[in-house]
């Protein structure tokens, strides 16, 4: 609670006068997931973290960076200020996110994400993964 994500009140019982500490936290609402099959879910952190761990298996990524980077994710969602979010859109985030932390781990994520049909699809993300960050801005 040292985040600055909560309140610390200090209050007084009306029945017996003595004093106490309460802290109140705000209860962020996040939006409803919309699927590819035009279905809705929760938001689902735990969801969230499984992708990262399963893309992210046997690979040398600290726990804290998984961490760092679901909560980014997180943060970015809330920040949208919508109340629906397309799971293509959180799919994106994580590619990103893997990205930053794992070349091995967004090949493996992207192969089930982007549904890989073949050895092209894969040479094609490996190349993407191999560009220089300069001439990628130059894509964009």
């Amino acid at each position: 609670m040292n985040d600055g994500d909560s309140i610390r009140r200090r209050r007084k019982c009306v029945a017996c006068k003595k004093r106490f500490t309460t802290y109140e936290t705000v209860e962020l609402r996040m939006p409803q997931v919309v699927k590819q099959d035009g279905s809705r879910a929760e938001f689902d952190l735990q969801k969230l973290r499984t992708g990262f761990m399963r893309a992210l298996h046997k690979r040398p990524v600290p726990t804290q960076l998984v961490d760092e980077a679901v909560a980014t994710i997180t943060q970015e969602v809330l920040a949208l200020g919508v109340r629906e979010i397309d799971s293509r859109r959180i799919g994106e985030m994580v590619m990103r996110e893997l990205h930053k932390l794992d070349e091995v781990a967004y090949i493996r994520f992207a192969s089930v994400y982007r549904s890989f049909e073949g050895v092209d699809d894969f040479r094609d993300v490996i190349k993407e993964v191999q560009t220089p960050p300069a001439r990628k801005r130059e894509r964009e």
